[in-house]
């Protein structure tokens, strides 16, 4: 069945990588409707902080707070409470913590949750999409990515966590294994024609969806294009041909 332009905008995540509010604020007006869920990561909020999230929140978009939390388990609790506080829809922690420090993350987001508000998704990252085999090796984490990432999100789904960061060379197997509702969101996507950039286990939109994942992220794709809205109605075009 064909996935309309209103499902795939629901699952599109656009990256609000910038330091300068006056420009996040211009992509976010340019890109509203198009775009279902607004990334906030670790360059924007230090710049601009909750405020912005805040901001985001009133204008009744929803975010995704990109902080990839990890800590000791009561410090993460805490910090969770706080990303729920603010209204969020998703946030993320990393599951090299361990399966303590995810269920604490759980437990800050439950208690966070303003009343009336929905708890929102809590999401494992597993192994950056910027890290290749040779990285693993490096870092002397054993087995291969896809050997990482199964472990990993068996660690959050044990958690309680509502779903797992993976790049698309992992949906395939992690579909079968995790079926919805375990939510899978895949960010290194780069539409048909784009340039790789920092990234090392990227795909496209169409190829994606193909596998699985419930959101994807874009970023520099979109909000570097002479016409970021135009670049996104692209991107969901591809999404929609996928099905």
């Amino acid at each position: 069945m064909a996935m309309t332009r209103e499902e795939a905008a629901k699952r599109l995540v656009v990256a609000l990588d910038t330091t300068h509010r006056g420009e996040a604020e211009r992509l976010v007006q340019v890109l509203r409707g198009v775009v279902g869920v607004f990334k906030v990561g670790l360059e924007a909020f230090t710049s601009l902080g909750p405020s912005f999230v805040q901001w985001l929140v009133e204008q009744g978009e929803k975010v995704f707070l990109d902080l990839k939390l990890h800590d000791i388990p009561h410090t993460v609790e805490r910090a969770a409470y706080a990303c729920a506080r603010l209204g969020v829809a998703m946030f993320n922690v990393h599951a090299a913590g361990g399966g303590e420090m995810m269920a604490a993350a759980r437990v800050g987001a439950e208690a966070g949750t303003p009343p009336g508000h929905e708890t929102p998704l809590v999401l494992a990252v597993t192994v950056l999409t910027s890290l290749d085999e040779k990285a693993l090796q490096e870092l002397h984490l054993p087995g291969s990515a896809g050997q990482r990432v199964r472990h990993w999100a068996q660690l959050a789904q044990k958690a309680g966590l509502s779903g797992v960061v993976c790049s698309a060379q992992e949906l395939a197997f992690l579909r079968v294994d995790f079926p919805p509702p375990f939510v899978l969101l895949t960010p290194g996507i780069r539409p048909a024609g784009s340039a790789v950039g920092d990234q090392r286990r990227v795909a496209t939109p169409a190829h994606a969806v193909r596998q699985g994942a419930d959101f994807l992220v874009v970023g520099r794709p979109i909000t570097q294009a002479p016409d970021p809205r135009a670049a996104a109605e692209a991107v969901l075009a591809e999404m929609a041909q996928a099905c």
